[in-house]
């Protein structure tokens, strides 16, 4: 069945944390629901852990290290899930980082750790929660988190972010009517300036990825950003995905800033088709053997 109350419900929040996802499993937990939080970062984990611990909420909260690039920690956590909650019923694939850089100085480095997380970190909570999610039969739900950088015209220092979360996007646009005939939700999260940590960018590049970028000197200076106060509070964005989830919201968007910037970006392609409408093209049948 759809998601139509958080109770009783078990949600796994990569990149939960900190930032977005620590909101979004903040918002989660009021509303009844058992949290997993899989973070890189076991100094966010401790932080995010004691804050639970604070407020007297440690019995609706667990936490795991998790790289979502590596497929067999990956699969690992999976079966944790499966073992020790029945499978789970809300994925919120958040995790992400915030490259940014001169594009002539990108590396093979640069683009592998861009979309190797953004993208790749996506497809591995898909490939490894999918087949639990149809076998316990409950249906669920699953929010990827995009940007709104993924539909407008970036300039250049943002487009291996850029082009990694539009991938997301139309990934799980995709997705969704397939998914939907299992009774399993899909929303895609397009969140503007957030309060959180996807600054640290360089804190969390692994070694390999390291030796041999050209980002270097632009996720140091990165590093130093201090994030403004006039920016979404985590929770605000956790309540959007709460309602979102419930109501099997496509895109959840967070900030209005970008409307006409969106708009313009459609015109343009629409303004390059052509307008004679063709019937459309067979791309192809299967023989019989």
């Amino acid at each position: 069945m759809p998601i139509t109350s958080f109770e009783g419900k078990t949600a796994f929040v990569t990149g939960g944390a900190s930032g977005i996802g620590l909101g979004i499993a903040k918002v989660l937990i009021e509303r009844g629901a058992q949290v997993v939080l899989a973070d890189l970062r076991q100094d966010h984990i401790d932080d995010a852990l004691a804050e639970f611990a604070e407020g007297g909420r440690s019995n609706a909260v667990s936490a795991l290290q998790l790289d979502v690039t590596s497929r067999e920690k990956y699969r690992e956590a999976a079966g944790r899930m499966q073992d020790e909650f029945g499978g789970i019923d809300i994925l919120v694939n958040n995790a992400g980082v915030g490259l940014e850089g001169p594009i002539l100085k990108a590396t093979y480095a640069d683009y592998d750790f861009g979309f190797g997380v953004n993208v790749g970190g996506v497809i591995n909570g898909f490939v490894e929660f999918l087949p639990q999610m149809l076998a316990h039969g409950r249906g669920g739900h699953i929010v990827s988190t995009a940007s709104l950088a993924a539909e407008v015209v970036m300039p250049s220092h943002m487009a291996i972010y850029a082009a990694s979360k539009a991938a997301v996007c139309h990934y799980c646009e995709s997705v969704k009517a397939e998914l939907s005939a299992h009774d399993i939700g899909v929303s895609i999260l397009l969140p503007g300036p957030v309060k959180s940590r996807i600054h640290e960018t360089q804190q969390n590049r692994p070694e390999h990825l390291r030796e041999g970028s050209g980002y270097e000197e632009s996720e140091a200076k990165l590093g130093r950003r201090i994030v403004g106060d006039n920016w979404m509070e985590p929770e605000d964005a956790g309540r959007l995905v709460a309602d979102g989830i419930l109501a099997n919201q496509t895109y959840i968007v967070t900030h209005g800033f970008y409307k006409d910037a969106m708009r313009a970006r459609a015109t343009a392609v629409l303004d390059a088709t052509p307008d004679k409408k063709e019937e459309a093209p067979d791309f192809g049948q299967f023989r019989d053997e």
